[in-house]
């Protein structure tokens, strides 16, 4: 059981980053250069990183490796998400200095979600040892699904929520700047940018349902899985921006992706019978991902087996 204060300090620091960046370094809306946005990129993953060592020391060695594992596992699985982000940011045609705003309540929001999906997921495989061999199972499944290039298409106006609250709340016809409420001659009204908010929020929810099965894959202990998550989900913006341009060309992130799911999900179904040890799941994922993104970049573009 991790003590309080370990909790205390996560959760103040947390606090603490999120507070500077949202009133000091991105007080004012502005386009992130690429540049820049790499910067903070290499800044937040080395953040992540070095959370290990806190983590280190409140579940010990093992529990720093399964850190590490977790936070790759679902900063590769987070990426995928910024394929949603651009398509949602180009339907709704939102100018690209106000999407950082976007992005940071999105993410504010996904860590509260993602907060209740972890706990929830670590009370049940511990009430419930058959809940292990579900994950399980919902990985390979999600597996089997990027590996054959059917991966969830983005239709914003078949979104439930979306739909919901274009219906139903007071919204206006234009954007008003990085506004999400604006008060107008006919009273207070939201602007479209709170219902880009809300696809992002709800999509987040649908791409919750394969990481925290995986990241409860490669540990049950709810510090190090939360801690390797929000550290994971907090640098998506700045990484949003930094690979913007080059998205596309990670062609081969989808099928990486897969194996190191279904890698995962058989690693869970036979808990059991065999025990992986943490630091080769660890080599394993990162040389998935290295493999991939090297071969993504160097080998010439053309459809991939995925591609369909």
């Amino acid at each position: 059981m991790v003590r309080i204060w370990w909790w205390l300090l996560f959760g103040g620091l947390v606090a603490l980053l999120l507070a500077l960046d949202l009133a000091v370094f991105h007080r004012h809306a502005r386009g992130e250069r690429p540049h820049r946005a790499l910067m903070w990129s290499a800044g937040w993953v080395g953040l992540g990183l070095a959370f290990a060592l806190v983590v280190g020391l409140a579940r010990g060695h093992e529990g720093a490796l399964a850190y590490v594992t977790a936070y790759l596992v679902e900063l590769s699985l987070s990426v995928d998400n910024l394929f949603v982000f651009l398509a949602l940011f180009t339907y709704f045609g939102v100018a690209r200095e106000f999407q950082h705003r976007v992005l940071f309540w999105g993410i504010v929001g996904a860590l509260v979600t993602r907060g209740v999906f972890i706990f929830a997921g670590v009370a049940l495989v511990a009430r419930f040892q058959w809940m292990a061999y579900v994950l399980g199972v919902i990985l390979i499944a999600t597996a089997a699904r990027l590996g054959l290039g059917e991966a969830e298409a983005v239709h914003p106006e078949r979104n439930v929520a979306v739909r919901w609250a274009s219906r139903v709340l007071p919204v206006e016809k234009r954007f008003h700047g990085e506004r999400f409420v604006v008060r107008t001659s006919t009273g207070w009204r939201f602007t479209p940018l709170l219902i880009v908010l809300i696809a992002i929020e709800s999509t987040d929810v649908m791409f919750a349902t394969d990481s925290v099965p995986a990241v409860l894959a490669v540990s049950r202990d709810a510090f190090v899985v939360y801690t390797s998550n929000v550290f994971a989900v907090m640098g998506l913006r700045s990484l949003y921006f930094a690979l913007e341009g080059a998205l596309r060309a990670l062609r081969l992130l989808k099928p990486a992706l897969a194996i190191i799911l279904g890698l995962i999900g058989v690693k869970m179904l036979l808990a059991h019978v065999i025990e992986v040890p943490t630091v080769l799941t660890l080599a394993g994922v990162g040389a998935i991902l290295g493999v991939a993104t090297v071969a993504s970049l160097l080998l010439p573009g053309g459809k991939t087996p995925t591609d369909r």
